[in-house]
């Protein structure tokens, strides 16, 4: 197993409860959490280093999806041709469940997480894997569900072979992640559809039918699975659409609506997102009274347009989630009130012209909070009257203080992953919480 964390502790687990010898090895510092774990299972591991004779004595490798294939260890394992696979692979040999695969630029946390409420209220015996929940190669080993509803990234999506979903789900493809895919648009857009591997005239693909990256590769591929399609409005193909405020949904066996006002999450991404785990759910038979309470009570993602708190008259949103502009796109479309924005943090090969008109249309302000502001000062310093240079979560939340006006909503949607000043986008998110606490505090 390469990587010490979730899902290599959860594969080297499940490779124990199946008989195989295995062995750890990560580069960086494992955490205690997951060295005690090791420890308890008696699972042989390293840290800080990669033992190459052991590694390349291997017959199989598991593969954690932040480290990139070309990575010098991965280069080695590969050359030998010993067989590189991700975790959910690796599961995906030891379990019959039914597997609801959910992919996207953006969205795909949300809609996981919503189609789990549906299916987890409905009754049905299922787990949360992939990015969210407890890996499913743990799962497998210790839980045995009838369903998983699996987030995959790209990065796992890059070492699926003979894994299939039974739902596909794609809700999107804008840029992101460049420079893990030569700054090469194509080769990020077919790691996405490697999700439709293997599936057959049994299976269903779900997809946002607007969206022109999914809709020119979905020509280019072959597919025998079903295709449920969905749209804010209706099209002559829609599975799911909105007409007259209410939202129709089509599926395998039953039609059936909910008025768009009664879904709990808001804004033009979330009913897509709805409209996604409601198709989800239909095609797995779950009744549509059960599918209309879920959608109904299912409480937002923390760091997604998280509301905050409101400190004179100003209302503060957590959107650290946002790490890519197309994410900050949709934060900004969702603002009803002029808007100072955060960005700023690691950039990944960043267009920013993509939400360029919305910040003309609904910002005030930028505050810039990142180690190097730069790129963000270049394209915005000449379109905004206001822009502000910071470089820690105080320092912007201070300023951002300063320039708001009652009615003001201060957007965290920093368009950049967060590892120059934080350890995780959670990590950035709280810390943002934090500093508006204690400006409500004053």
């Amino acid at each position: 197993m390469l990587g010490g964390g979730e899902s290599g502790v959860g594969a080297a687990i499940l490779g124990k409860v199946k008989g195989m010898k295995v062995f750890l090895s990560d580069m960086g510092a494992i955490s205690d959490r997951y060295k005690d774990t090791l420890v308890a299972e008696g699972i042989e591991f390293e840290e800080g280093k990669h033992s190459e004779d052991l590694i390349l004595d291997a017959d199989i490798v598991v593969k954690s999806p932040g480290i990139p294939p070309y990575a010098p260890m991965v280069e080695r394992i590969m050359a030998k041709g010993i067989p590189v696979l991700s975790e959910i692979e690796f599961a995906g040999r030891y379990t019959d469940a039914k597997m609801v695969c959910i992919t996207g630029s953006n969205g795909k946390t949300t809609t996981t997480l919503l189609t789990y409420h549906i299916l987890r209220k409905a009754g049905l015996n299922v787990g949360l894997a992939g990015n969210v929940g407890k890996s499913l190669a743990l799962q497998v080993a210790r839980e045995k569900h009838d369903y998983y509803v699996i987030e995959l990234s790209s990065f796992q999506l890059e070492n699926m072979y003979d894994f299939k979903a039974d739902i596909a789900v794609i809700m999107n493809i804008t840029p992101d992640h460049m420079d893990r895919y030569d700054h090469k648009m194509e080769n990020y857009v077919k790691a996405k559809f490697r999700i439709l591997q293997n599936q057959t005239a049994e299976d269903y693909f779900i997809y946002w039918q607007d969206d022109p990256v999914v809709t020119e590769q979905i020509r280019r591929v072959q597919t025998e699975a079903m295709l449920m399609p969905f749209s804010e409005f209706r099209q002559e193909d829609s599975k799911a659409y909105v007409e007259n405020g209410i939202v129709h949904f089509i599926g395998p066996e039953e039609v059936w609506q909910i008025p768009r006002d009664r879904l709990s999450l808001r804004g033009l991404h979330n009913l897509y997102n709805s409209m996604a785990a409601g198709l989800s759910a239909s095609i797995l038979n779950v009744k549509d009274d059960k599918i209309r309470s879920a959608l109904e009570d299912f409480e937002a993602v923390e760091h997604r347009l998280e509301f905050v708190d409101e400190v004179n008259g100003v209302k503060y949103v957590n959107d650290s989630k946002a790490t890519n502009v197309n994410s900050t796109w949709y934060a900004l479309e969702s603002m009803t009130t002029p808007t100072i924005l955060i960005l700023g943090g690691k950039d990944k090969g960043n267009d920013y012209s993509e939400i360029e008109q919305l910040v003309k249309e609904k910002v005030k302000a930028i505050v810039c909070m990142g180690k190097d502001n730069s790129k963000l000062l270049d394209f915005f310093g000449g379109k905004m009257a206001n822009i502000s240079d910071t470089h820690s979560i105080g320092e912007a939340v201070a300023e951002c203080a300063r320039l708001a006006e009652e009615g003001d909503t201060v957007l965290l949607s920093p368009c950049c992953a967060s590892f120059d000043l934080f350890r995780s986008y959670e990590d950035r998110g709280e810390k943002f919480k934090e500093e508006v606490r204690k400006l409500a505090s004053e």
